[in-house]
């Protein structure tokens, strides 16, 4: 009965294929679909591949960098423009009223802002910017109060 089956099936299949009037296309459309499933598996292959190469790249260079190489020490004009860029970023601190110099990694505040808050926010974002060693806090408010 199997055996019935297969050769009718292939019997089936042959005068599919090789009909007069539409054998020739037939034959063409599964090469081309045939070729195309393949082109599609090999894709999805290299794919899979890349994505694990890809990922066990990612995997070494977190265990390579666990921890961040020490930034090298800025100088004093570096230091200066990064103060005024980072802590100056803020609309309500007055930009030119403060006057920000460095020298060997000591930022020096100058000038006159509006509250004595004001002055420790200013100082204290001073101190966060990657480079400043200490900062001279020369700043005051309007009543003359220095701080």
């Amino acid at each position: 009965m199997k055996r019935t089956l297969s050769f009718a099936a292939l019997v089936a299949a042959l005068v599919y294929f090789f009909d007069r009037k539409n054998g020739k296309r037939r034959r063409r459309m599964a090469v081309d679909r045939s070729a195309g499933f393949l082109r599609r598996g090999t894709r999805q292959v290299d794919r899979a591949r890349r994505g694990a190469v890809s990922g066990a790249y990612g995997v070494t260079q977190k265990a390579t960098h666990l921890h961040e190489e020490e930034k090298p020490q800025p100088n004093d004009a570096t230091l200066k423009a990064k103060v005024e860029s980072e802590v100056f970023r803020d609309v309500r601190v007055p930009k030119g009223q403060v006057d920000v110099n460095a020298q060997d990694g000591v930022v020096f505040l100058r000038g006159e802002v509006e509250s004595p808050d004001l002055v420790a926010e200013l100082e204290k974002a001073t101190r966060k910017v990657h480079g400043v060693r200490e900062v001279e806090n020369l700043l005051h408010t309007p009543e003359g109060t220095v701080s």
